[in-house]
């Protein structure tokens, strides 16, 4: 860990709750609100979710599965985001949610005018705002409590 923790302090609510109150607090209220209310589909959100998870490399993000009623993506979804672009387990959909995640954090510059016309296709305008606002919040947070050595001590509560 980059960090130091109090002894008994949990690093998450730690770093982001105690250490910058006036930043952490608010930044958590994003990540959550990401998960209370997205609208997108799970299998599409879980595609965006995981390959920025494997792209920052939080141990935590990617051993997390997001849970909606009891429902989570099935076993080997993680290894499908991987091979996004060839696997047969994901439709449209989720394969452009995972092709975005993994554009959007690699190489943002070079989101050209056919890659929108294909999202276009598959999301409204809305779905496009939520899910990069939703890739962007696990982009700087997940990276975050990477970089600073937290994702692999940490246990948030379900969402």
């Amino acid at each position: 860990m980059n960090i130091d923790i109090p002894e008994g302090k949990d690093p998450i609510g730690y770093v982001w709750g105690e250490m910058v109150p006036g930043i952490g607090v608010a930044a958590s209220q994003l990540s959550l609100a990401v998960y209370s209310h997205t609208t997108l589909g799970l299998r599409e959100f879980e595609a965006a979710r995981l390959r920025i998870a494997q792209i920052n490399g939080c141990v935590f993000c990617l051993d997390w599965r997001t849970d909606r009623d009891g429902e989570k993506v099935e076993e080997g979804f993680a290894d499908a985001v991987t091979e996004w672009r060839t696997t047969e387990a994901f439709d449209e959909r989720t394969r452009l949610a995972a092709e975005y995640a993994e554009r959007y954090a690699l190489d943002h510059h070079g989101i050209d005018d056919e890659f929108w016309k294909r999202m276009g296709e598959f999301y409204s305008q809305r779905e496009i705002v939520e899910l990069s606002m939703s890739i962007g919040s696990w982009l700087a947070f997940g990276r975050l409590n990477h970089v600073l050595g937290i994702d692999t001590v940490c246990v948030l509560p379900k969402i």
